[in-house]
């Protein structure tokens, strides 16, 4: 897909009255924590200030999140109107979630559908799927295919039935595949940049304003593994 602009660090997939969407990058957080560290949400917003001369505040509401390792599309809403509908949107599943995901280990087969019930432990920050109920667990599903088979790597395409805590993550360690570079979830070292390779590749949504019908997809890191996808 087009890129529309890389100012301030931006790189922009989409941009209208109403809605905003950005490809993020590895190590950005998307909206303020605890780290102190400048989130995208602030760098979006000096983009519009500065691109409109926009005097005072500048609104932008953050729709959906993206866990700070990982890269790929997110969408920030530029009015309340839209911002309101947005979050209807993701909350009732109305939008298509594709990501792609670089593992060593081959999963048993070539795709499949999984299902696991997630149970996050908010001590550490982790989740765990487990293939019957625990206590505290939500119903966690998606559906894989192998895409490409790399030097010693596979690339994954997954589509998300459910939106839990590192779901992806959780689930495909729990089948023996970690992502490359997540320590946390059982990849043997970690990547030099401190990410993990799980990209948020496609998102598919009716606008919310306009109704149209949105296809949007994020360019890979430059990458070499993830270039030879």
């Amino acid at each position: 897909m087009k890129i529309i602009s890389t100012k301030s660090n931006l790189q922009i997939l989409h941009e209208d009255n109403h809605i905003i969407v950005v490809n993020k990058r590895v190590g950005d957080i998307v909206q303020g924590d605890k780290t102190g560290d400048k989130p995208l949400s602030d760098v979006v917003k000096e983009y519009i200030k500065d691109k409109y001369n926009k005097p005072g505040e500048v609104f932008l509401g953050v729709v959906h999140r993206l866990d700070r390792p990982t890269t790929g599309i997110v969408v920030f809403a530029r009015t309340s109107k839209a911002l309101t509908r947005m979050n209807e949107l993701f909350s009732n599943r109305e939008t298509q979630k594709t990501y792609w995901a670089i593992v060593k280990n081959r999963p048993l087969k070539d795709e499949n559908n999984l299902i696991h019930y997630i149970h996050r432990n908010e001590k550490n920050n982790t989740s765990k799927a487990y293939i019957k109920e625990v206590p505290e667990s939500k119903l966690a599903s998606l559906s894989y295919k192998i895409i490409a088979t790399l030097n010693n790597y596979f690339a994954l395409e997954i589509n998300l039935h459910t939106g839990r805590h590192h779901q992806i993550r959780a689930q495909l360690s729990a089948i023996g595949s970690p992502i490359k570079g997540d320590l946390k979830y059982g990849f043997d070292r970690s990547n030099p940049d401190g990410g993990i390779h799980l990209h948020a590749r496609k998102l598919v949504f009716i606008h919310p304003v306009s109704k149209e019908n949105l296809t949007l997809v994020a360019p890979v890191p430059n990458d070499v593994i993830w270039l030879a996808v």
